[in-house]
């Protein structure tokens, strides 16, 4: 095996790691902030415990796209869902910085990385479009659980995402269960779980 090759994989993982300190806006039942490697793994497992309800679709690629759709954000951090600019600077700044963590991965590796996040990006194929369903419904989930701040914007999660989740009979059955906990979480005068 080329040692090059190794080392330029172990550096792109070393660049990864920062994903474990860069945090999201929603919190843990504990009340701490969810990391975006912490988004990333249960995405992971959402899609795998729901991959048989998913169609035809190649299976391998929904956990490759689960692994690799926030890796940009290991150098610029993540951006709150509600504010983020319009017109795609987020996904441009996204893909300048996962470019840079690429950099050092041997041409193939990088090409598979970079095609696999502009897949999703661009909800280009089945796979990529259910993974941002379930993007977009880990997130409400982890809203719905965690031990959030006072004046948190539940609502905001009840359109949030739409468009992905009404592609498939499992994803629309998983955004009415998620949903009706967000109303329930609404209904509570201070926003609480119980």
């Amino acid at each position: 095996m080329d040692g090059a090759l190794v080392d330029g994989r172990l550096n792109f993982l070393r660049a990864c790691e920062r994903l474990k300190d860069v945090l999201r806006s929603g919190h843990t039942s504990t009340g701490r902030r969810e990391s975006t490697a912490e988004h990333s793994w249960r995405l992971g497992l959402m899609a795998m415990v729901f991959m048989d309800q998913l169609g035809d679709i190649d299976r391998a690629r929904v956990l490759e796209l689960c692994l690799v759709h926030d890796l940009g954000e290991a150098l610029g951090g993540d951006v709150p869902a509600p504010q983020q600019p319009a017109g795609g600077s987020k996904d441009a700044t996204e893909r300048r910085d996962l470019l840079k963590i690429c950099e050092t991965l041997d041409p193939a590796m990088r090409e598979k990385i970079v095609g696999l996040w502009d897949e999703y990006a661009q909800a280009a194929t089945p796979e990529a479009r259910a993974v941002k369903a379930l993007d977009k419904l880990e997130t409400i989930l982890q809203h719905t659980q965690g031990a959030n701040p006072p004046g948190f914007d539940y609502a905001f999660n009840l359109a949030y995402g739409q468009k992905y989740t009404k592609a498939l009979p499992v994803l629309e059955v998983l955004r009415g269960r998620i949903d009706n906990a967000t109303r329930a979480r609404m209904a509570r005068p201070d926003g609480s779980r119980e």
